[in-house]
């Protein structure tokens, strides 16, 4: 399977970076044809551009540039975003890749007649989310019930690619992480990395 990963921490010794780091290892054992995009390091704007707002209800989106970035999510049959929480949402950078990235005619159309959005990503066929929270699991998932996922699962997934199945695996409480459940995690990851389709 052809599958992108997507880093958002701008770290490269951080906990996220040794999830990507073991999620791209495990992809590629498997056989898997594995691109990477750092969005940090290749220094990715997150706010939309003058163009690309002023084009967005056009016909012709203005994508020039993010156009490496539109072909490498075209490229996609699978999608592993890494990344953590903080304040219980996804990093700037990365709501600013979905923002500009996922645009009108690349992730969906615009349907003028029934004011709603019709889906374009039809190849791609799984996404995962490996990230970690600050905060305990029921803080996260009772309390908050876990924002950023349902925008993304409900949203995002759904508006774009409603075909792809979507996997997710937290980190929970990562303030007060071990050693022992950061190891915990990271084969949790390398599993879950082998058995990606």
């Amino acid at each position: 399977m052809r599958i992108q990963t997507i880093f958002a921490h701008p770290l490269p010794q951080s906990f996220a970076a040794a999830v990507h780091r073991t999620a791209v290892s495990a992809l590629r054992a498997s056989g898997h044809e594995v691109v990477e995009t750092d969005l940090y390091a290749e220094g990715f704007a997150p706010a939309l551009t003058v163009a690309e707002r002023s084009s967005y209800f056009s016909p012709d989106y203005d994508a020039s540039a993010v156009a490496g970035l539109v072909e490498r999510l075209r490229w996609s049959e699978g999608l592993v975003f890494c990344y953590p929480h903080w304040w219980f949402d996804q990093p700037a950078i990365l709501k600013g890749y979905i923002d500009r990235v996922w645009g009108p005619g690349i992730a969906f159309r615009h349907d003028r007649d029934g004011g709603r959005i019709l889906p374009l990503l039809t190849g791609l066929r799984t996404v995962a989310v490996l990230t970690s929270f600050g905060s305990p699991w029921w803080l996260t998932e009772l309390y908050m019930r876990n924002p950023a996922r349902r925008i993304f699962k409900n949203g995002v997934l759904t508006a774009c690619a409603p075909q792809a199945k979507l996997r997710y695996l937290a980190h929970y409480d990562m303030d007060r992480s071990t050693e022992a459940s950061r190891k915990r995690f990271l084969d949790r990851v390398d599993d879950s990395m082998r058995c990606f389709a």
